[in-house]
């Protein structure tokens, strides 16, 4: 779908402070601890919460529903109670979610404050412009799969959803067994907010389930698309470090920002000096950065002190809401020279790593954090799960310093590996090339891309980076991200 096919839609029959139905709207199991699984999955972008509770005593519900209303003020998330309107009356929740067997709209509104948000779930065209002509502020349409969570009798999908699209003014919410996997087939049939429950709520980080999902809304903006921050040394000689990472996110089409955590005197054939910055003045930059502009990822390359990456660690875990990071864990320059000591790898290890959405270490590196060596693919695969137990919710190891005639680079997702292989190019004209593959991910993270098609894609950048090099300098030249984000696009 083409980024000016949709016009955007306000709700309507609302008061002008009534929040839109958009993004991620999470639907509450009756699993235990659900308030601290809530409390992460907010931190991961949630826009609506629908608290649905079965079989529970009702001083239960108000005081779980109370807590829950809490958190929604907190993080600012829409907080909606599902079918039952005395509830959202005394809770003074701002809404309640209706199906077709419950009052209609205009009942529920008398019983409600005014301003306040009325959904109702349809399953077909005359269902959905009933709860219009009711004076619903959104509707519920599905299911898109089938479910686990109830029985579902009838799945009117992804085709059913394009067909009710233009026929609708309201915003529509999507429901019923949405992944990641098959989010952005709902979301380009249509989809206003994705209507989650298990897909967040089972996953061991439930805020990382829902960043995912939020990053996928992306691929409605115009370009330039989604922005990334960069956090990372500069390199004079312009290949790599900053300087590779703003060409790379530029290229392909989102915005770049940056933090600058040390400059290098540095050329094609090695660093001469590093002058590191003070940890407070790379803060004072991150701050900056995040209190006006929009980040949807950050990227991080050479931090180059335990200093920096303690403090970096620190502010990014107290962030109310996450952002999904990319960690390139930049150690060794392409000459040889060390750009991380070992107190530094130890906070990374201990303070970043854990935080890390993607870590991406090519084989030296990945070998310097888990202190073993690496000597063939199924080697590859041990360390990348190591990597991922010590924290990283993926890893992305690289595989360019094997030999033979493929170059094979794996992700290991918690789940399961996928493997993405190139024949090698034969060159020394590589210089940039980890800080670039990292940017480009994250730049595709960026523009809505799942991780699986952001790493094929940054993927087939880097390749044709490296094949399309020019000789520049006496060293490693650097590789071009000019002709190689033309040929991509």
């Amino acid at each position: 779908m083409s980024d000016t096919s949709r016009p955007f839609r306000l709700v309507v029959n609302k008061a002008a402070l009534t929040p839109p139905i958009t993004g991620v709207y999470l639907i509450t199991d009756q699993g235990e601890n659900l308030v601290e699984r809530v409390r992460t999955a907010l931190r991961g972008g949630v826009s609506v919460l629908q608290y649905r509770a079965k079989d529970k005593p009702r001083e239960a519900c108000l005081a779980e529903a109370f807590q829950l209303k809490q958190l929604c003020r907190d993080f600012g998330v829409a907080f909606i109670i599902n079918d039952d309107v005395h509830l959202a009356r005394e809770l003074d929740a701002d809404g309640v979610h209706l199906g077709q067997d419950d009052d209609s709209v205009g009942a529920a509104r008398l019983q409600l404050e005014p301003g306040r948000i009325i959904g109702k779930s349809t399953h077909n065209l005359d269902e959905a412009l009933q709860a219009e002509q009711e004076g619903a502020d959104y509707i519920g349409f599905g299911a898109m799969y089938q479910t686990d969570s109830k029985a579902v009798a009838h799945i009117p999908g992804i085709t059913g959803l394009s067909a009710i699209r233009d026929k609708v003014s309201l915003p529509v919410v999507a429901i019923g067994g949405i992944t990641t996997g098959n989010a952005c087939r709902v979301m380009d049939a249509g989809a206003d907010a994705l209507a989650v429950i298990s897909s967040v709520l089972s996953s061991p980080r439930p805020d990382v389930a829902v960043a995912e999902l939020k990053l996928l809304f992306n691929r409605q903006r115009p370009f330039p698309r989604g922005s990334v921050l960069t956090v990372a040394g500069s390199d004079s000689g312009g290949g790599a470090g900053i300087q590779a990472d703003i060409k790379t996110i530029t290229l392909l089409g989102s915005y770049a920002a940056s933090v600058v955590t040390a400059l290098t005197a540095q050329n094609t054939r090695g660093v001469a000096s590093i002058h590191g910055l003070p940890s407070s003045f790379v803060i004072d930059q991150l701050n900056t950065v995040l209190a006006d502009i929009p980040i949807d990822v950050i990227k991080t390359g050479m931090l180059h002190t335990a200093a920096i990456i303690s403090a970096l660690g620190e502010r990014l875990s107290e962030r109310q809401t996450m952002l999904p990071l990319v960690i390139d864990p930049v150690m060794i320059a392409k000459g040889g020279a060390a750009l991380m000591d070992r107190d530094a790898t130890v906070a990374f290890v201990e303070q970043l790593l854990p935080q890390a959405y993607l870590l991406t270490p090519n084989i030296p590196e990945a070998e310097r954090l888990l202190g073993t060596p690496i000597r063939s693919e199924s080697e590859m695969e041990q360390a990348a799960r190591a990597l991922h137990a010590l924290g990283a919710a993926n890893v992305l190891i690289k595989g360019g310093h094997l030999t033979g005639q493929h170059s094979t680079d794996m992700l290991f997702d918690g789940n399961e590996c996928r493997t993405y292989t190139a024949e090698r190019i034969f060159t020394s004209n590589t210089h940039g090339t980890g800080c670039s593959y990292a940017s480009a991910i994250a730049a595709f993270l960026a523009q809505g891309e799942p991780l699986a098609n952001a790493v094929e894609r940054a993927k087939g950048f880097i390749n044709a980076a490296i094949r399309l090099a020019r000789p520049l300098g006496k060293g490693h030249s650097p590789i071009n991200h000019y002709l190689a984000a033309q040929e991509i696009r």
